[in-house]
């Protein structure tokens, strides 16, 4: 039987792993974006869960790999004419993104049963990490299932696969978090008043990032690249202009870019109005660091999307703004956490 200290002291060791493993999810989320902003997710056009893991060797290897792509239409509609040179860019984006997945995965796994079988987790634990990765397991079917969409005649993978699969990344990021800030910071009973906004708004800051992953499956961020305005209006002709109307929200580039500028507003309005609230009704020196942390995270993301737009989307402010919702997204969890928790 362990006592408190012992029990603390792996909990530590626990969440500390759970961190890591998080971070290296958040640079999986970016390492995406740059994937998919520099057109290379295509590039790989067969799925090898073991034998994937080793990259063309050699000049022959590379050769037939590329013969490969030129099977497939993004070949012939996007990329007709490209040489072999080009092809390996783009591939070794797609290789690392899938690699790094993989070691995602022994990564989680393999301290996961080192905790288990030396009897650091704590109890009621293990079923929250086999939920992580069995989750982990099902992201990586998710992502072939969005590449396979873009191996057809249009090749462009799907925008609702890739939302999809951009929002369950996102979503294993953020329990993975929560996960180990229970184990960091155990709380105390009660909840601050304001826990239930926390938690409408980490729910919101979530569909604002799955409102990003149609803008990017879109390219709806190209349509308009000026702000405050959309062109000569704020509110741009042809909103909702699809039969049925609603289907305009995830298809019509124009609606699609709207909706997620209102969201960002709206989102912007209300993180100042929670942190305003919450400091009124008191907070602990974590709960003040948190709610700091926050608008921090709230006034970058403003600035590298307003960037982004302005700039016509280059790529590396485009992947630094995806980063960005996830570290906002973070600052919200880690203030939900204190205020649910009501730990000082």
């Amino acid at each position: 039987m362990l006592n408190q200290q012992q029990q603390s002291r792996y909990d530590r060791q626990v969440a500390g792993w759970l961190l890591l493993c998080a971070a290296v999810i958040f640079g999986m989320i970016t390492l995406g974006g740059v994937t998919r902003l520099t057109g290379s997710g295509l590039s790989m056009v067969e799925w090898k869960p073991l034998m994937g893991v080793i990259p063309p060797i050699g000049e022959e290897a590379w050769q037939e790999t590329f013969d490969k792509y030129k099977q497939y239409p993004e070949y012939h509609k996007v990329n007709r004419g490209m040489d072999l040179d080009g092809f390996k860019s783009i591939f070794m984006y797609e290789y690392l993104h899938r690699v790094l997945g993989r070691v995602i995965g022994v990564l989680f796994f393999v301290p996961m049963v080192f905790f288990a079988v030396k009897g650091r987790v704590r109890a009621g634990m293990m079923p929250k990490l086999w939920i992580l990765f069995a989750l982990g397991g099902l992201q990586g079917l998710l992502g072939w299932y969005m590449v396979k969409s873009g191996l057809v005649d249009n090749p462009r993978v799907s925008q609702y696969r890739l939302t999809a699969h951009l929002g369950l990344a996102v979503a294993i990021y953020a329990y993975m978090l929560w996960v180990a800030f229970d184990l960091l910071f155990p709380g105390k009973p009660g909840k601050h008043p304001r826990a239930g906004f926390s938690r409408v708004l980490v729910g919101l800051i979530y569909l604002m990032i799955l409102s990003g992953g149609l803008v990017a499956g879109t390219r709806a961020g190209f349509a308009y690249s000026t702000w405050p305005l959309m062109g000569t209006s704020f509110i741009p002709a042809g909103l909702y202009a699809m039969e049925p109307a609603w289907l305009a929200m995830f298809e019509d580039i124009t609606t699609v870019q709207f909706n997620h500028r209102m969201f960002a507003y709206l989102l912007f309005v209300l993180v100042h109005l929670f942190v305003w609230l919450s400091w009124r009704n008191g907070l602990g020196s974590r709960g003040k660091l948190a709610m700091v942390l926050l608008l921090a995270a709230l006034w970058l993301q403003v600035v590298l999307g307003i960037g982004t737009l302005l700039l016509h989307v280059p790529v590396w402010l485009a992947a630094a703004h995806q980063a960005g919702a996830v570290l906002l997204l973070s600052a919200t969890l880690f203030s939900s956490h204190y205020l649910v928790k009501q730990a000082s």
